[in-house]
């Protein structure tokens, strides 16, 4: 196995209602930036077939940060861009990573999404994946308008690695053998990659060079590596509420995260048998997702897989290190610690 260990310590980060209060901030900065995407999204989720904007409505309603858009924004801005084009690209995004949440729960046989009933649990798996499809389509006609072959390259990419990453995933589903290296392959894949598109398209309209459009692709990838690795720790540690789904569900789909690699590991004996009839074989009872938190705290899964988050957000962070000090850089910064405190 590798990379178990504890990371090393890590300075301080802003605590979580200065990291909120600071993503707030990134938000009234590009306050109007987003009211237009916002309007654009409304726009383009459109069409004369009644249930799909309906459906598109319901999943949009449901909230959200709109990071990924956010971050497409704040990356044109950071490079002094004063055009228009980082607007639609931002939609763009945000339509790949809603579609992407339309299939991902009819996959995962989700019922609920920020709290509310999932799209698919209100109009059925076949109209959720025909919408995904239907917003993945925008997505790329929203690309083609913008003309340049660069950033289709880019999005297009993220877009197939993502599909990557989600059958990576259900490839390792159950499969103790996997390890921190292929996990972090998975993660890379459905998460990071658009975390790290989103930010590099940015970077392309505002014509930054070389230096800077590689520095905010890599803080894009470090920091949706962070949001992940706390996203599969939130699920056996989040308050339910904030968390907007019930605790537990990747323990019960068999999902191999982190918590999971690190308990598992660590055990012998009877530990050991738990894990492989709950995880490897997907043999469960009611009692076992208590048993399974109780294990984790007894090796630390949760604090351990908390570090390993807390390095990828300071390497995102040292990624700006190219940019010089703004009131929207240090709010960029500020989002990598959100990105820690998210659930808590």
């Amino acid at each position: 196995m590798q990379r178990m260990d504890a990371a090393p310590f890590m300075p301080e980060e802003n605590s979580p209602r200065e990291a909120e209060d600071a993503l707030q901030q990134l938000g009234g900065l590009l306050a109007d930036d987003m009211r237009r995407c916002n309007q654009t999204i409304i726009e383009r989720m459109q069409s004369p077939v009644a249930l799909i904007p309906e459906l598109a409505a319901h999943i949009v309603a449901a909230g959200g940060k709109r990071l990924r858009p956010l971050l497409t924004l704040a990356a044109a801005r950071l490079c002094g861009y004063e055009g228009e084009r980082h607007v639609r690209l931002a939609a763009c995004v945000e339509f790949l990573h809603t579609a992407t949440l339309l299939h991902d729960d009819v996959v995962d046989e989700s019922t609920m999404r920020r709290g509310l009933s999932s799209a698919n649990a209100v109009f059925g798996n076949k109209a959720s994946v025909l919408v995904g499809d239907f917003l993945f389509a925008r997505a790329f006609q929203l690309m083609v308008e913008d003309g340049s072959l660069e950033v289709l390259s880019i999005l297009s990419r993220a877009a197939a690695t993502i599909v990557e990453g989600e059958v990576l995933q259900l490839v390792t589903q159950n499969d103790l053998e996997t390890d921190e290296a292929r996990y972090l392959d998975v993660i890379r894949g459905k998460t990071a990659a658009l975390f790290s598109a989103a930010t590099e398209v940015g970077a392309v309209v505002a014509e930054a060079g070389a230096e800077r459009q590689a520095a905010l692709a890599r803080f894009g990838l470090d920091l949706g590596m962070a949001f992940q690795l706390v996203d599969d720790a939130l699920d056996y540690a989040a308050d339910p509420d904030r968390l907007g789904k019930s605790l537990g569900d990747d323990f019960r789909e068999g999902k191999i995260t982190l918590p999971v690699l690190i308990a598992f590991h660590a055990a012998e004996g009877e530990e050991r048998a738990f894990w492989e009839r709950t995880i490897g074989a997907g043999e469960q009872e009611e009692a076992d997702f208590a048993t399974a938190l109780s294990l984790m705290r007894r090796h630390r899964a949760i604090e351990q897989t908390q570090a390993r988050a807390s390095e990828f957000a300071h390497r995102a962070k040292a990624a700006l290190d190219v940019f010089p000090p703004s009131p929207l850089r240090e709010s960029l910064l500020a989002s990598a610690d959100y990105t820690l405190h998210r659930g808590r």
